[in-house]
């Protein structure tokens, strides 16, 4: 063994292809620790920084039999290892995206859903409200605010006059301010 563990790179590298696997343990006990401490500088996690380092040599020894390196051994793991960081770093960007995007839009799904819910309980009660009106007031209210109807298209539509028109709706208005309060009465008001 310290006859093998002496020898260099590149030998050890055709010892790798051939099968050798204590080949492959001496270039992993070679490299393993500065390969370590290069990749926490960068990342400062080590389970991230060993899973790196795994990964790495899984794919050295997997692909001992095909593998063209190039440079020699140290340049290509520490390419490697630059690599695999830009990647995690990349799919961590990725994620956060995705995360606060998703954040986002509950947010804003939760406001919008929110605001439908009470939208939507305001018009109910206005609604039952209005129905509570006598029928003709009820009639031309919802001519006028319901249908946009002018006063004078309401007078010709129900054969009554402007004046009467007008009376009915400031009545409405009255009356719903009186049992809605006026916060519910502006609503109305903002509706139309």
């Amino acid at each position: 063994m310290n006859q093998i563990s002496a020898t260099d790179d590149t030998v050890l590298l055709d010892l790798m292809r051939k099968g050798d696997q204590q080949a492959f343990a001496i270039l992993y006990n070679r490299y393993k620790g500065v390969l370590f401490t290069h990749a926490y500088r960068k990342l400062r996690d080590w389970e991230e920084v060993k899973d790196i380092v795994q990964e790495i040599f899984s794919g050295l020894w997997a692909k001992r039999e095909t593998l063209e390196i190039t440079d020699n051994l140290n340049a290509y793991l520490f390419k490697a290892v630059r690599y695999k960081i830009i990647n995690l770093i990349a799919r961590k960007n990725t994620a956060s995206i995705y995360v606060d995007s998703f954040q986002s839009f509950l947010t804003t799904y939760a406001d919008n859903t929110d605001h439908l819910v009470r939208e939507k309980m305001l018009c109910s009660i206005i609604d039952a409200e209005i129905n509570n009106l006598p029928p003709k007031m009820r009639h031309v209210f919802e001519l006028s605010r319901k249908e946009n109807l002018s006063h004078k298209e309401i007078a010709e539509q129900l054969n009554i006059t402007e004046q009467s028109v007008r009376s009915h709706v400031k009545n409405a208005l009255h009356i719903l301010r009186l049992k809605l309060g006026m916060f519910l009465f502006v609503a109305l008001l903002l509706n139309k």
